[in-house]
C-alpha cells in the first residue's frame, strides 16, 4: 500500500550517514533531527517498510543527545494489516519534504 503514516515525517536513514557510509558526528545528527523537528521533547517513534532501518534511526537520535525514541517494530508492514488504520498520501502542510 502506497502512503504513510498521517502526520509522519520522513527522515530516512541514510540521510544520518556521511559519504563513506558512517554514521555522522552526533552535532551533525542533533542538526538533522532539529529540522525534522525533533527537540527532545517530542515523542519520536521511528518506523520504516520492516522495523530493521527504523533501529538505526533509534540508536541515532539517542547518539544524536535527542533519544530515546520509540521503535514501531512493526513498521508499515504492520500499519497498512489493519485496513482501520488511515494511510496519508502526498505531503502534509508543516511537514519537511
Amino acid at each position: 500500500v502506497a502512503g504513510h503514516v498521517p502526520g509522519a515525517v520522513s527522515g530516512a536513514w541514510a540521510g544520518n550517514l556521511d559519504a563513506g557510509g558512517r554514521l555522522l558526528p552526533p552535532a551533525e545528527l542533533h542538526r538533522r533531527f532539529q529540522v525534522l523537528g525533533l527537540d527532545g521533547r517530542t515523542d519520536a517513534i521511528a518506523m520504516c517498510g520492516s522495523g530493521i532501518t527504523a533501529s538505526a534511526v533509534v540508536f541515532a537520535t539517542e547518539l544524536a543527545g535527542l533519544g530515546p525514541a520509540r521503535l514501531y517494530e512493526g513498521s508499515w508492514s504492520d500499519w497498512v494489516s489493519d485496513a482501520t488504520r488511515p494511510v496519508a498520501t502526498g505531503s502534509e502542510p508543516g511537514t519537511p519534504g
